[in-house]
């Protein structure tokens, strides 16, 4: 399991005396327990996946808005948080592999116009889980769809 994965990978780190990935994978941790708490029971691993997409989600807008303000030291911290979460995650899809699960899944749901936008939202991102930003998505689907 993913969780188990992650233990073992934080004791690795701590016997290594890794600081960033160690506290990069207890800041996991905690954010997957959270998560099982607010569910009341435990994460299966695409829910956990869903958490670490959302923590390196989190490091990316943090890494931009750092950049913007010319803080570098802390733009080098999140990018290296980043590195450690996106070991765990899916390889992300390629643009075309993205245009063809938004046709397919336009198909799918028999969709023609903008209105049906939320039809084919919910057709393709569970094909997607984790491997493509929600926000590219959806406007490539609003692209096609003419909205």
């Amino acid at each position: 399991m993913l969780r188990d994965q992650i233990k073992l990978d934080l004791m690795a780190s701590m016997k290594a005396r890794d600081a960033v990935r160690t506290g990069t994978l207890r800041m996991l941790q905690t954010a997957i327990k959270n998560a099982e708490v607010e569910k009341r029971g435990e994460l299966s691993d695409e829910e956990a996946l869903a958490v670490i997409g959302k923590e390196a989600k989190r490091r990316k807008e943090a890494i931009v808005a750092f950049g913007d303000a010319g803080r570098t030291e802390l733009v080098e911290k999140e990018s290296a948080e980043l590195a450690v979460l996106d070991a765990y995650l899916p390889e992300s899809l390629s643009d075309d592999e993205i245009a063809r699960l938004v046709d397919e899944s336009i198909a799918e749901a028999n969709a023609t116009e903008a209105k049906h936008m939320g039809a084919v939202m919910k057709v393709l991102m569970p094909k997607l889980q984790g491997r493509a930003d929600g926000a590219t998505v959806s406007a490539l689907v609003k692209s096609k769809l003419g909205a």
